[in-house]
């Protein structure tokens, strides 16, 4: 029992002391030039089964509050204390996406790209992120480049210009005309 209860001390000692990690990551800040005051929350919900679909449904306020119940959703802002750099929000566009966008007919089109184009401005979307060659949500199997092919001869994009490179216009349109972009290879995790 003194063997348990020395290890409980020992986990629990080691969970209260400093993480070097992260305070190394974290940086103090010490503008206090941030406010509160007049800022406020749109709240946006999607729902199945009803017609929330990035529906802003509620505008809150930030106020000061004491503890809150374990219950009561929370967010804790202390601009003393800065982690990362917010980029933006945004939306993946994907091979099966853009393949099944093209192969609806222009009426189709029309009708569901103008509620797509309403929402990337309402939430206000910077960023589009799409894969470098393909994915788990592709139609088939491709790279830009063939292997070992190290001075690039072999580079293309045509299987991006039959289907993908229209629906990223779209989207650039809908946010008119900037969106940033991030590409990345898209892998399944090991294991």
């Amino acid at each position: 029992m003194n063997k348990l209860t020395c290890l409980a001390c020992l986990f629990y000692l080691a969970a209260c002391s400093e993480n070097k990690v992260a305070n190394e990551s974290t940086t103090t800040n010490t503008d206090t030039s941030f406010s509160i005051d007049g800022k406020k929350v749109i709240v946006y919900t999607t729902a199945d089964s009803t017609e929330y679909r990035l529906s802003p449904i509620d505008t809150l306020s930030f106020a000061d509050f004491d503890q809150p119940l374990e219950t009561q959703p929370s967010i804790f802002i202390d601009p003393s204390h800065t982690f990362q750099t917010f980029l933006g929000v945004g939306g993946a566009l994907t091979d099966a996406a853009a393949e099944t966008f093209a192969k609806l007919s222009a009426d189709k089109q029309k009708k569901y790209y103008r509620p797509i184009t309403i929402r990337i401005k309402d939430i206000g979307y910077t960023i589009r992120r799409t894969n470098i060659n393909s994915c788990d949500f592709s139609s088939d199997m491709y790279t830009y480049v063939t292997d070992g092919d190290k001075e690039l001869k072999s580079f293309n994009l045509a299987h991006d210009e039959k289907y993908k490179n229209s629906a990223d216009q779209k989207a650039m349109e809908a946010a008119g005309g900037k969106l940033d972009l991030f590409v990345s290879p898209w892998v399944r995790r090991p294991g």
